[in-house]
């Protein structure tokens, strides 16, 4: 019978393994690094976010903010 890894084992991911993953590409690829996983238990997910991104523009003029429906998004595939 194969055993299946430990729940707590950690492990990373860097962008080429997550676009494997995951369909989605810039500017809808809402996580570059995964620093941390526990299988079925836990993720930490970084997405580096800067002023240049194309929803700030309009998401406010001179207050930019990442728009919630994004935050989830990158919840989503994170998880």
């Amino acid at each position: 019978m194969e055993s299946e890894q430990p729940v707590t084992e950690k492990r990373t991911l860097d962008i080429t393994e997550i676009q494997a993953i995951l369909p989605h590409r810039y500017p809808f690829l809402l996580i570059d690094r995964v620093i941390e996983m526990e299988r079925k238990k836990r993720i930490v997910a970084i997405k580096n976010v800067t002023a240049n991104e194309p929803h700030f523009a309009g998401h406010f003029p001179g207050y930019p903010i990442m728009p919630g429906v994004l935050i989830v998004e990158a919840i989503a595939q994170a998880g």
